[in-house]
């Protein structure tokens, strides 16, 4: 029986197959090598209003750029083109702090951000809205005085001031958040565990005290209105030395008692002169003439 043999086909044919695919490969291959790595775990951190975005990973062979957008589609480059993993948008937010926010953070190569070295749009990532008067932190508490005379401790805590403006001033944590922002004052003798509260709207302490003992406290900033984040840390703990109060006391009552003495001793060496002057006089008249 007779078999027919297969037909040959022209090497061309062949080769053209193997070609394509070989060219598909290299263009994965390629393709893989020049796509950036999508950013991931965008994270806001924001304190008293200084605000920057973080996110992953370190980039290898790739750049990222950074837009911001205040809920309008409006969105503004920030950060262009670099390897770092985090950006500072404090200028941004604080032109409004009641607004939301939104980033995005775009992988591309280094150079145009249109790059044609991949398809479409570059690689991004979103961010959790943020809206800077609700999710900004506090910051810890700065104690700007203190002083303990006799039964009564006075305490002062700064008013820390933000990077929010208005006609061209920075304001205040207090300037910001009004009454809404309360402090409160932890305070206890320095041979007891036991803590004693005290809170204001404004930023000073006066608070009852045992004389000639010693206190040590905290102070935390609170905004009343909320109900995520609505602590700061505490300030670091400071301590009265009742001695210096008890010695000063002593030292004003010494100055006065000087004072007393001085003054009495004045007014007696005064008095003394004016008798004798009195007296000479008196004798001068009261004397017989000389006759000649």
């Amino acid at each position: 029986m007779e078999v027919s043999a297969r037909p040959r086909l022209p090497h061309s044919e062949i080769a053209a197959p193997r070609t394509l695919l070989l060219g598909w490969v290299l263009a994965q291959v390629a393709g893989a090598a020049g796509t950036p790595d999508r950013a991931y775990n965008l994270t806001w951190k924001s304190t008293n209003f200084k605000t920057i975005l973080e996110w992953e990973p370190k980039p290898i062979n790739h750049v990222y750029t950074v837009q911001i957008s205040s809920g309008f589609g409006d969105w503004k480059n920030k950060c262009f083109s670099t390897t770092s993993t985090e950006c500072d948008i404090t200028d941004e937010i604080v032109q409004d702090i009641y607004q939301t926010y939104e980033a995005r953070v775009l992988s591309h190569l280094p150079g145009n951000l249109h790059h044609t070295d991949f398809v479409g749009e570059p690689p991004s990532a979103n961010s959790p809205k943020f809206i800077p008067y609700l999710d900004t932190k506090l910051g810890q508490p700065t104690i700007q005085s203190f002083e303990q005379v006799g039964t009564k401790l006075n305490v002062t805590v700064e008013d820390t001031r933000t990077l929010v403006r208005s006609n061209g001033t920075f304001l205040s944590l207090h300037d910001v958040f009004g009454k809404n922002l309360s402090y409160t004052l932890y305070y206890w003798r320095a041979s007891s565990t036991g803590k004693k509260t005290a809170k204001t709207n404004t930023n000073e302490f006066l608070v009852d005290v045992d004389k000639g003992k010693g206190y040590c406290f905290t102070v935390q900033a609170v905004i009343l209105s909320r109900k995520v984040n609505p602590k700061s840390p505490e300030s670091i703990f400071e301590c009265t030395s009742p001695e210096k109060g008890v010695f000063r006391e002593m030292l004003i009552v010494g100055a006065v008692v000087i004072l007393a003495v001085i003054l009495i001793v004045v007014l007696s060496v005064s008095l003394y002169k004016c008798r004798r002057g009195r007296r000479g006089r008196s004798g001068k008249e009261n004397s017989p003439l000389n006759l000649a």
